[in-house]
């Protein structure tokens, strides 16, 4: 499929009837001796395709969608779904090509704000309004967890997304569950994308806002105060799991460290720690993010002798009570320096004790 209209065509086609589902866009080699790889929510497109696509639906953009007034946005709802459909494709496929692309971005901002101003009403949930919100979520979705090379980590992307939910959030009567259950679909989107883009600053800053976001929603509305606690909670077990499977990530451990913070319990921060320094030690492990994340976690919460005890008996378990003491100068200025110092001591000592 050499022809540019016929690209375009075809990833409109696909983009209109994908019924608010996520698909998993990847850029495939023209090797395989097909433009377009489509099977279910698993879409593959040639970079050639791509562009093609994007020279039609940038000629689109600025010929149609740009010369259109609030009024006319407006008027578009609730009629003409099918149309309706394939002018918001046009900037979806814009996206697809150019994360960055603010014009179309804001064009989609318009468009949503024109939607909202129609069906003012909020305690409709099955509003045009919400639908179209919920189909924005998706479709970003589609993009942050997708293997592409930009759009895991696009800032333009990220502050769009927090734009729906802060929209989506105030369209609708939540409850403490249904605000969990988003914050764990949400939390999904972005651990995707720190494993697709490692080192992913974006998407948990994101995460941060979203959470400062529904604590505040849920004090309005229910006047429960305690529910960012209850969440961090829940939110912990997700995050150290991650953690320890991306170990270098300093974005992950950066944002484990502010779960912690939200925990209400010193017991759960022990817990974390003890598992963290527990697995550094078995695989060892000397990478500067999750040492530092030791460091900071255990000066930040008083849980240096945590992390003391924790390698002491970790290896006197393996050799016997035969390893250094940590003298009381060494305890004074501690750094992750010192703390993975402090290991390899051990790993030298565990791997004499084997060897006899």
């Amino acid at each position: 499929m050499s022809n540019p209209k016929d690209a375009f065509q075809e990833l409109v086609r696909i983009f209109s009837y994908r019924d608010n589902q996520v698909l998993e866009v990847e850029i495939i080699p023209p090797s395989l001796g097909a433009t377009f790889l489509h099977d279910g929510c698993s879409l593959g497109i040639t970079k050639k395709a791509l562009v093609q696509a994007f020279t039609v639906a940038r000629q689109l953009f600025f010929d149609r969608l740009m010369l259109m007034s609030e009024d006319d946005l407006q008027t578009s709802f609730p009629i003409d779904a099918q149309s309706r459909n394939a002018d918001s494709a046009i900037t979806e496929v814009m996206l697809l090509f150019d994360c960055e692309h603010l014009t179309a971005c804001n064009w989609r901002k318009r468009r949503l704000q024109a939607a909202m101003t129609h069906c003012p009403d909020i305690s409709n949930q099955t509003s045009t309004a919400t639908e179209l919100l919920e189909a924005e979520l998706s479709l970003m979705s589609s993009y942050q967890c997708s293997p592409l090379h930009r759009h895991t980590k696009s800032p333009t992307l990220w502050h769009h997304r927090l734009w729906v939910v802060v929209h989506l959030l105030q369209r609708r009567h939540w409850s403490s569950e249904d605000l969990l259950k988003l914050q764990r679909t949400e939390l999904d989107v972005v651990l995707r994308a720190g494993e697709l883009h490692p080192k992913n600053y974006y998407a948990f800053s994101y995460m941060r806002q979203l959470d400062v976001l529904l604590a505040a929603t849920v004090e309005k509305t229910t006047g429960q105060p305690t529910w960012e606690d209850h969440s961090a909670q829940s939110v912990l077990e997700r995050v150290i799991v991650w953690c320890l499977a991306n170990p270098r990530d300093i974005s992950g451990w950066s944002f484990c460290l502010y779960v912690l913070h939200n925990v209400p319990e010193q017991r759960s921060r022990v817990n974390a720690l003890e598992r963290v320094v527990k697995f550094a030690l078995n695989v060892g492990w000397e990478g500067e993010s999750l040492w530092t994340f030791v460091d900071q976690a255990s000066r930040q919460f008083g849980l240096e002798s945590v992390v003391e005890d924790t390698i002491l008996l970790h290896y006197n378990q393996e050799t016997g009570p035969r390893g250094p003491k940590m003298t009381q100068d060494s305890r004074q200025k501690k750094s992750w320096q010192t703390w993975l110092a402090q290991a390899r001591v051990y790993w030298v000592v565990d791997g004499q004790g084997k060897d006899t």
